[in-house]
């Protein structure tokens, strides 16, 4: 894997195995800041899940200017959470970035502002059912697309979404395909349009009520 230079002048990474980006090369800065991070609204105190951590932009966005904040990250590709080690970030987050650049090693760390970033590195599939009921309020789902990991887009998954997200609950997505969707809706979460980021179409926020 390489790092890979996208329109907004961050960085993403490629995966061969499945022939894709982490990120939109429109930006994954971007990506990041709209369709997740600023789409659901981040505050102090909250606890939040990344599934599919990735080089970590969701989840080191969400802490800038807040404390306090709970994150389990879950990531099954130590090489990519190496990675971080050498990220080059924009600048007005690179302070955060280096709070967390050694989260490949240490896997639990805790900054300053009493934010912590914790990865559980297994399979996202298996984790998630380990994870405790009404414990998220915010969720950050980002794995590759629904073509090339179907399995991580099932009802199932959306039913152990909607299992541990707490009441009023967001998650956001870049994703918004009809079957994406639909097994949001039918595991009981609420579905609305994100932001219009990098594409034509529409994210995809889910909520529980």
């Amino acid at each position: 894997m390489e790092f890979k230079l996208t329109q907004d002048g961050s960085y993403t990474v490629y995966n061969q195995l499945y022939n894709e980006h982490y990120h939109s090369i429109s930006g994954a800065f971007e990506e990041a800041q709209q369709k997740h991070v600023k789409a659901l609204g981040i505050e102090d105190n909250m606890k939040i899940l990344d599934f599919c951590f990735g080089l970590g932009y969701n989840s080191i966005l969400a802490l800038k200017n807040h404390n306090n904040i709970e994150i389990i990250g879950l990531e099954n590709d130590i090489n990519i959470l190496e990675m971080i080690k050498n990220l080059k970030v924009p600048d007005e987050i690179k302070k955060e970035y280096d709070s967390f650049r050694n989260i490949a090693n240490s896997r639990d760390i805790c900054n300053k502002q009493n934010n912590r970033i914790k990865i559980i590195l297994d399979d996202a599939l298996k984790s998630i059912k380990i994870l405790p009921n009404n414990y998220f309020d915010r969720i950050f789902f980002d794995p590759f697309s629904p073509k090339k990991q179907p399995k991580m887009w099932s009802e199932s998954v959306f039913q152990n979404m909607y299992r541990i997200m707490k009441p009023k609950a967001k998650l956001s997505t870049y994703s918004c395909a009809k079957m994406v969707r639909r097994n949001m809706e039918s595991a009981g979460l609420e579905v609305i349009d994100g932001p219009v980021i990098g594409r034509k179409s529409p994210a995809t926020i889910a909520i529980k009520l």
